[in-house]
């Protein structure tokens, strides 16, 4: 098992994934985040709703997750935004290098 995870969130708009997906970048809280169109049909206030979405899928480390999650927070439209994290089991041994080159270090301050 590795140290790393994929964290999931989706916007409403290009604009506030690019925003999001700079944000962790420029602090180092990803290595990656990739923006991708999806159609959403979820539970939502009693009703089934539905919505285009973009999904960010974003490479980090599991212990920058809080710091992750209150970024996305503090820059998300959504009352209730999906933030959720599923762990990386196991990858290509350079990739997974190169994430830990990218991230920020435990020591480093936002």
């Amino acid at each position: 098992m590795s140290d790393y995870i994929q964290v999931e969130t989706t916007t409403a708009t290009q604009e506030e994934a690019e925003k999001i997906a700079r944000a962790l970048l420029e602090a180092r809280l990803a290595a990656c985040v990739q923006i991708v169109p999806c159609q959403s049909l979820y539970h939502w206030q009693g009703a089934i709703e539905e919505s285009r979405e973009l999904r960010c899928t974003i490479k980090a480390r599991k212990d920058l997750f809080p710091e992750i999650a209150s970024l996305i927070r503090s820059l998300h439209s959504y009352d209730t935004p999906e933030i959720i994290a599923a762990a990386i089991v196991d990858g290509a041994p350079a990739y997974l290098d190169w994430m830990q080159q990218e991230l920020k270090t435990n020591k480093e301050p936002l």
